[in-house]
């Protein structure tokens, strides 16, 4: 709360101050430390499949929305996690003085009430108070009046209304905590086990991004946020962990856009004696078991255009695709910014496209039969990367070749290059058994299976340029 006295706030603000101040005069205590509800608001209702007639007295808590007073008779609808209920408070029953302080309640008010569950005359069921108890008095009003926040920019920086305001908000974040937990139920059914990396790196390894930089003063150095899991994950594998995965925050110091955040979350994978073909297959187990998590159908939509989400999904080499889409039959980097400009934005349904060349793909594995390009996929869906997996490089000396012209492109200025990574090259010496490798973007997932056009709408706290 800014300095002003209460005097000088606002008349809306200055109300419920003044409001806080009486009861607390009254020796009512508006910011409660403690509260036990039975029942959520779903749990309440469901009780009159039971007991149509009427049940015993329920505990409930939650934030007040709408409330209007007649005569004697109060209603509000408390809003929980799961729902709302309407609230009935009666003069004669509570008496005047409680009756009063629940018609002088505001929106936005968490209170906690107690009495049975019944339906009024119209068949609303409701709460009929015996008693209720402010919980946590609100000094601030919510926004429109319940009718949602639509501002976007302010639904992003103050999320906590953005939840209050809109269930749909509630029902994406919802759906993402339970994508999630299907993703560790189907990795841990198959023997993989979950484990946790360093965040702060001496190498920015992994991918072709540029890293933020902190200081550690205690050791006087610099250190990386990590731009992807990928090493220390293998690394685990040559130290005989087959089967290990990962879902983290990662961090690129790169532009804000719909498909870009500073910091979003990965889900990458490593299983030794596999392949990217295998990688394919349990690529399209995810993708079915989060769709599942999340409610969404497989024959769904994303932002109006009709998506099949059922495997096997499309498989199609791109140096095929590039030829289909210009004509040319390129190889190398031209190959790559071909497809990137005239490919990618066109793949609509689910498409595996298969060997990337050789030099955009530091640590994939050769093909035998043309080692200008490596076992390495992506999947992309409605022009987007979602899943790049590859046959893991296990070769030391190809990969120190390999860390060597990233590095000469490094120093010539391109500062998303990989850097050369001695330790991990060492590890490689020791041996890395053929092993397959994904990594998924959760946030980009999640944004598929709610139909959310930002990821900026799928993450909780999105990075936002400062206020004006």
């Amino acid at each position: 709360m800014p300095p002003e006295t209460v005097d000088e706030l606002p008349a809306v603000l200055r109300d419920r101050r003044e409001k806080l101040e009486r009861l607390r005069a009254e020796g009512v205590e508006p910011f409660a430390a403690h509260f036990h509800r039975t029942h959520t608001t779903a749990e309440a209702l469901s009780l009159l499949d039971r007991h149509p007639e009427g049940t015993d007295p329920v505990t409930v808590a939650g934030r007040l929305a709408t409330q209007r007073v007649q005569g004697g008779m109060a209603f509000a609808d408390l809003v929980d996690r799961d729902g709302r209920i309407q609230l009935v408070a009666r003069r004669d029953h509570l008496g005047p003085d409680l009756y009063e302080r629940f018609s002088h309640l505001d929106p936005g008010d968490v209170i906690g009430g107690t009495g049975p569950v019944r339906r009024t005359r119209r068949g609303e069921p409701s709460v009929w108070l015996d008693g209720f108890v402010l919980l946590s008095k609100s000094l601030r009003p919510l926004p429109d009046k319940w009718h949602g926040l639509k501002d976007i920019e302010l639904r992003y920086r103050r999320r906590y209304l953005d939840l209050i305001a809109n269930p749909e908000t509630r029902h994406v974040f919802t759906a993402r905590a339970r994508v999630i937990t299907a993703i560790r139920q189907l990795l841990d059914g198959k023997g993989f086990l979950e484990v946790e990396t360093p965040v702060l790196h001496d190498v920015p390894g992994g991918g072709n991004a540029r890293p933020f930089v902190t200081h550690h003063n205690a050791l006087g150095r610099d250190l990386y946020l990590r731009i992807a899991l990928e090493l220390h994950l293998k690394r685990l594998v040559v130290g005989g962990l087959e089967r290990v995965y990962e879902i983290g925050r990662v961090f690129r110091n790169e532009g804000l856009s719909p498909r870009h955040n500073p910091e979003f979350t990965m889900l990458e994978c490593y299983q030794a004696y596999a392949d990217y073909h295998d990688m394919m297959e349990l690529s399209e187990q995810l993708v079915v078991a989060a769709a599942q998590a999340a409610g969404t159908p497989l024959e769904t939509t994303y932002q109006g255009t009709a998506i099949d989400l059922h495997p096997p999904y499309r498989r199609a080499r791109m140096v095929d695709l590039v030829e289909q889409a210009t004509g040319r039959r390129l190889v190398g980097p031209k190959l790559f910014e071909a497809y990137e400009e005239a490919v990618e934005p066109a793949l609509v349904q689910p498409t595996f496209v298969l060997d990337y060349p050789v030099e955009v793909s530091p640590l994939a594995r050769r093909r035998e039969d043309d080692p200008r390009f490596v076992e390495r996929f992506e999947l992309v869906v409605t022009g987007r990367e979602l899943v790049n997996a590859f046959t893991e490089l296990t070769d030391p000396i190809d990969q120190r070749r390999r860390f060597e012209e990233q590095a000469a492109q490094r120093a010539a200025g391109n500062l998303e290059a990989h850097p050369l990574d001695e330790d991990y090259v060492r590890a490689l010496e020791h041996g890395l058994p053929p092993t397959g490798g994904l990594g998924m973007g959760i946030d980009r997932l999640v944004m598929l299976l709610t139909d959310q056009a930002s990821i900026r709408d799928v993450i909780l706290f999105p990075q936002l340029k400062e206020e004006a």
